[in-house]
Order: C-alpha cells, then sequence, then structure tokens
C-alpha cells in the first residue's frame, strides 16, 4: 500500500462474541451458555468463562451438559443479532484505521500500514484496545503481524506480536491448523507427521500439492507473506441525516417550516445520490432549554420531492411548544425503500401523486394501516377471492375480471326456509317476506379440499341470482348433499 513501509496487520478474534453479548444486557452470575439447534439436537454455542472451566465446549450435546454441570444458565443463541454486534465493533475499530474488515463471524481484520504512531506506537495501539474492550466486558484475543494470515494466527494460536520481516520464525511452533485450514486436512497433515507450520515448511512441496491441492500452500505463502491477501474494508451504510444549529432561536410555524424546506432540499439530495426514496421521517427540534420534541412522517410511498413532502410537515410542526426557541433541527430518513431512476413519459401520473398525497394526509391522523383496499385474490371461494391490505404498502390491481357477476356486498351465510334444489318462490329473510320474480343460475362452486374450512364441511354449493319483487338482488345458494338454502350476498 505504502512504497517503503512495511505492510502491519492486525486480527482481533472475539472467543465469546455471542454470549457477552447477551450478558452485557442481561449479566448472569455463574456458568452460562448460549444454544443452538444444530442437526436436530439442541448443542452449546457459545459459552462464558465459568462454563469453560467447567469443562464445558461448543458443540457439546445441550443434554450433557446440564449433566456435567447442573448450575448451568442458557439462552437461545441469535446469530442474526452477533453478525449486527460484530458490524458494530467495526464501525468503532475505524478509529484505529479506515481498512477494517469482518474476519469470520467472530473477529476483525485491520490494516495499520502508516496508522500505528498516531497512537504511540503498535505497543500503546494494542494496550488501548484491550483496556476498551476489558471496560465494554469483551473478551479480545489480538495478533499482529505482516500478513492477514500470520495475524490471525498469533490471534488464534498463541496471542502476541510478529517482529516485521520474520514471520517464519513467529509461526513456526505453531499448529498447522493456524493456517486457516479445513479440520479434514488438518488431522490428515499430522498423521504424516506435519504437525507444526515449520514442519510444513520444511516439507517437499510437489507431494503435498498432489495430496491436498494448491490451497495448502496457497495459504502458508499467504501467511509467509510470499503470495498476497488483500483486506477488503466494508463501507459504512449510507447516514439519510441532515441538521442545522441556528445562531439565534425560533419559535414561528413559518421559521421552522423555512429550515425544514432548507434540511429537506439536502436530505432529497442524499435520497437522490443513492436512487432511494424516504418512508419515515422523523423531524426532532431542540429548544434551547434542551428539551427535544419530534415530528414523525409516514409516506404512503417512498418520495424524494421536497415540494411534496413539506407540506405534509405542517400538521405536526403546528403542535410543536417551541418554549423559549428551537434553536436546533435534525431531519432524518428512517426508513427508505428502493426508488430506481425512471426514463420521463408523457403520460402524466398526477392522479397517483395525489392519492398518495392523500392517503399520507389522512393516516398521519388515523395511521396508514387504517386505510386500506381490496386486492383479488387466487381462489374460486368466495369469501377467499380477495384480501384487504394496508394501501399504503400494496399496489391496486388491474384486470379483476370473473366470469361471473358477483354480489356488491358479501356477508356470512343466513339461513332461510326452502326446499328442493330450486329457488323458493316465497321466503323470509331478515324479517322481511321475500317473493322471487326471476331467477338466474345455478352455478356450482365447490369448496378447496387442500384447505380446511368449517364452513363448508357441508359439499358442494349451487349459487343462484334471485330478483325480488320488493326491489332486493339477492345472492342464494343451495347445499344438495346437506339441504337447505342460504343468503351469502347482495347486489347492487
Amino acid at each position: 500500500m505504502f512504497d517503503g513501509i512495511q505492510r502491519r496487520v492486525i486480527s482481533v478474534w472475539f472467543p465469546r462474541l455471542a454470549s457477552e453479548r447477551v450478558l452485557r444486557v442481561r449479566p448472569i452470575e455463574g456458568p452460562f451458555a448460549l444454544t443452538l439447534k444444530q442437526n436436530n439436537a439442541n448443542r452449546l454455542y457459545c459459552l462464558n468463562a465459568q462454563a469453560e472451566w467447567q469443562n464445558l465446549h461448543r458443540g457439546m450435546p445441550y443434554a450433557d451438559a446440564r449433566a456435567f454441570c447442573p448450575d448451568l444458565q442458557s439462552g437461545p443463541a441469535d446469530p442474526a443479532q452477533d453478525l449486527q454486534f460484530l458490524h458494530v465493533l467495526r464501525r468503532w475499530a475505524t478509529r484505529y484505521c479506515p481498512w477494517v474488515g469482518l474476519e469470520g463471524v467472530d473477529g476483525l481484520v485491520l490494516d495499520i500500514t502508516g496508522s500505528a504512531h498516531i497512537f504511540g506506537g503498535e505497543g500503546a495501539m494494542l494496550a488501548d484496545m484491550r483496556a476498551r474492550m476489558t471496560r465494554a466486558g469483551i473478551s479480545v484475543q489480538i495478533g499482529v503481524g505482516d500478513t492477514r494470515g500470520a495475524a490471525w494466527a498469533l490471534a488464534h494460536y498463541g496471542e502476541g506480536v510478529a517482529e516485521s520481516g520474520n514471520m517464519l520464525g513467529a509461526l513456526s511452533k505453531l499448529p498447522v491448523a493456524a493456517l486457516r485450514l479445513e479440520e479434514k486436512a488438518s488431522i490428515a497433515l499430522q498423521r504424516l507427521g506435519l504437525r507444526k507450520i515449520s514442519d510444513l515448511a520444511a516439507a517437499p512441496r510437489a507431494p503435498l500439492t498432489r495430496r491436498f491441492g494448491p490451497g495448502l500452500l496457497l495459504r502458508l505463502d499467504q501467511a509467509l507473506g510470499a503470495q498476497p491477501e488483500e483486506i477488503t474494508p466494508l463501507t459504512a451504510p449510507p447516514h439519510y441525516g441532515v441538521r442545522m444549529t441556528l445562531p439565534e432561536p425560533i419559535g414561528l410555524v413559518a421559521d421552522v417550516m423555512a429550515g425544514t424546506e432548507r434540511l429537506l432540499v439536502q436530505l432529497c439530495q442524499k435520497l437522490k445520490a443513492q436512487e432511494m426514496g424516504a418512508r419515515l421521517l422523523c423531524l426532532t427540534l431542540r429548544r434551547v432549554d434542551q428539551d427535544q420534541q419530534q415530528v414523525e412522517l409516514r409516506l404512503a410511498r417512498p418520495l424524494r420531492d421536497p415540494s411534496r413532502i413539506l407540506p405534509l410537515f405542517e400538521r405536526g410542526v403546528n403542535t410543536v411548544e417551541a418554549g423559549f426557541g428551537i434553536d436546533q433541527l435534525r431531519l432524518e430518513a428512517t426508513q427508505v425503500d428502493s426508488v430506481p431512476v425512471r426514463q420521463m413519459s408523457h403520460v402524466s401520473t398526477g392522479g397517483k401523486d395525489l392519492l398518495d398525497d392523500l392517503i399520507t394526509r389522512i393516516g398521519t391522523r388515523i395511521g396508514l394501516e387504517n386505510i386500506q383496499r381490496f386486492l383479488p385474490a387466487d381462489s374460486h371461494i368466495p369469501e377467499r377471492s380477495f384480501v384487504i391490505a394496508p394501501a399504503a404498502y400494496s399496489d391496486p390491481e388491474g384486470g379483476w375480471a370473473v366470469p361471473r357477476p358477483r354480489p356488491v356486498r358479501l356477508f356470512p351465510p343466513e339461513a332461510i326456509v326452502g326446499t328442493g334444489p330450486r329457488p323458493p318462490a316465497r321466503f323470509r329473510w331478515r324479517r322481511m317476506a321475500m317473493t322471487t320474480a326471476r331467477t338466474i343460475g345455478p352455478e356450482r362452486i365447490a369448496p378447496e379440499w387442500w384447505l380446511e374450512d368449517d364452513s363448508w364441511r357441508s359439499g358442494v354449493r349451487d349459487y343462484w341470482h334471485v330478483q325480488t319483487r320488493q326491489g332486493r338482488r339477492l345472492w342464494l345458494y343451495y347445499t344438495p348433499q346437506n339441504p337447505g338454502w342460504f343468503v351469502q350476498g347482495e347486489f347492487a
């Protein structure tokens, strides 16, 4: 990376990352372990130091662990949360150097070339790392070397610092497993008598390549510096937030809206650069007495147009108590969705935009989830031919066509008196006397045998469109397998 400067790499290993993440939130005295179901068996996933002192180890069946240590306390493992916590540690490690990447699921790798002198040398930097990790309650093992492989080996199998330019001397006494080999290859090398890295480095290369493939010697050369191995730093996710600190406090709604407009323009430029749109915006107003008030705006569609978003903030800003004045405004898009760039078209979308803004305005009062729309569903059963979804999180479906007309109102079946397979000439429904004038049908609908539905246990149904002399147009059905008549819907 730097001409004339020897490359230096730090490998940081957190041997109890998962368990210590949980214990930081909920401290427990005594042996503790996290369990994870593997191969239909509940096994130990990560242990604290007290559990390891009881001769428990990773991969041990949980039942056996309880037999060895009856006082063992446990909890379920969450690898996704562990990875998120590791990303937090990665961000923290950028205080030492900008090149920080992940090393598996429980480690970090740092390229500190040219940055150690800022902290007073490698020794002072490592001491600062250990001290901060100790205060945070996190166990750590650190290795330093000229290569990524050497640093990893020293962190996992012999915590220490390798002198620059002498990787073979620093790694010679470590086992071959320190070269990040698969367990199968490591066991095979030990059976051949190659137990240490020095034994492997002195062995003829051609027979090893024929037996184990090129991957074995590649790991050796990477650790010793004969082959390069890059460190890929993770880029921090974009932060969609802007703020403004005012020289003089403000309190008028017009002034707050003007400041919000300036922040919106900056925020929408960030969103546009990433081809994203805001779904949830949070405007934080800090008063001079250090109290904060927030105005939250949920949008029916992801937006990045300041002119459309700004008027939607007005209702929330009107409810803010300015007190002795507001001296800082902070606007953040806490939830974003992808909005790819589209080619301009002559077709106007103004109507859809107005509908989305209307849904947003109503949603700020009653909640976006309470504004719903009907969507078609793939089922010939009347009760299952549609679903109800929030309008803000779904798109309208076009071409909702049915082979036969369906009633406007659909309700649970209501029994009426009737005999025979044809609609009764006269019947009573909801305490009203009805006289049949005209019928259309029948339309036979069979139940979906792959779904359990108690209301369809009576078998097939023969549906009729019945127009009465009283003006009501009803949807009746007859159950031939269990004779009976029911009303289930009403046409317009």
